[in-house]
């Protein structure tokens, strides 16, 4: 297994999918904790609904962010009698859950802040709450950025969900900041509550996204082409393979991908070999790919595999 930048490469170890996953999760409640609550009080001085929604924005994240580390030890339990594949796909349900919360703050933070623009009211941004947003810009972009690494590394669609919600933090924060800003030097106080409208409708619109490929996983989609032509290939590379026919692949979760498939031999061959050929290639592909494979043979006369 290779290692990049203190990650691991697919493929993984269910132990060290969970470290790496419940790790991001850990970090990810600390830091948010700690911004809800700078974020909170300054929107309360500031007399702010943008900023505290995007204080509760945060919470949302620190949710986010226990349903990750939740879903992570759930995903990697072992399998058991009721789930002989083991328990990846708790990891998608999580993705869902996250994305419940998202949407369901999203819409709650869009009444608050359309009454705001219904009946505004004054904006005042210290040098402390301009640091304090700054502050929550750069620490969500190194959050992203991690989130989006470990995601990659361990193929978590949770961990790149909570990647792009970190992303959309960072720029709905820069909203807040700039239109902040430009309220008082313009003296509009509407600015601010047509902020909240925004950010509020760009948190729902991520719950939205995210239920939605927490969905597809769950319900199946077509495998990945890359995944496939990977798989083809090491199986035609095998000695005495003269073709395959009907790959199948099935996802159980993340590190929980199996597969067969149908190799075409030489009739005429020796069992024993074309045997321990297939043997050898079902263990490179677990071994390059993360993928358990079975491999039917099927015998084919010489002529026909001429004519292929």
């Amino acid at each position: 297994m290779g290692w990049v930048g203190g990650l691991p490469q697919d493929p993984v170890g269910n132990d060290v999918r969970e470290k790496y996953a419940v790790h991001a999760g850990v970090l990810g409640i600390v830091v948010n904790l700690l911004l809800f609550a700078s974020k909170l009080v300054v929107g309360l001085v500031a007399n702010s609904i943008a900023v505290i929604s995007d204080a509760f924005n945060n919470l949302t994240d620190l949710g986010s962010a226990v349903v990750a580390v939740l879903g992570a030890k759930i995903s990697s339990a072992p399998p058991d009698k009721e789930h002989p594949y083991g328990h990846g796909r708790a990891e998608y349900v999580a993705a869902l859950i996250v994305s419940f919360i998202i949407f369901s703050v999203g819409f709650e933070l869009l009444q608050s802040s359309a009454g705001k623009v219904l009946h505004p009211e004054p904006v005042e941004l210290s040098a402390a709450a301009v640091g304090t947003l700054c502050l929550s810009i750069l620490l969500k972009l190194w959050l992203f950025r991690y989130n989006r690494r470990v995601g990659d590394s361990i193929d978590s669609s949770l961990n790149r969900a909570v990647a792009a919600d970190s992303l959309n933090d960072a720029l709905a924060t820069a909203a807040v900041l700039i239109g902040a800003l430009i309220g008082q030097a313009v003296g509009s106080h509407v600015i601010d509550g047509l902020l909240g409208v925004g950010m509020s409708l760009l948190i729902m619109y991520t719950g939205f996204s995210t239920a939605k490929e927490s969905a597809n996983l769950l319900v199946g989609v077509s495998a990945d082409p890359g995944l496939v032509a990977r798989i083809s290939a090491l199986v035609m590379q095998g000695k005495g393979i003269r073709g395959m026919h009907d790959l199948r692949i099935h996802d159980y979760g993340p590190g929980r991908i199996m597969a067969s498939v149908h190799a075409e031999v030489d009739e005429n061959a020796s069992f024993v070999e074309v045997h321990d050929e297939i043997d050898a290639i079902e263990r490179r592909i677990e071994a390059e790919l993360g993928v358990k494979m079975v491999i039917h043979m099927d015998p084919v006369p010489e002529q026909q595999d001429e004519m292929n």
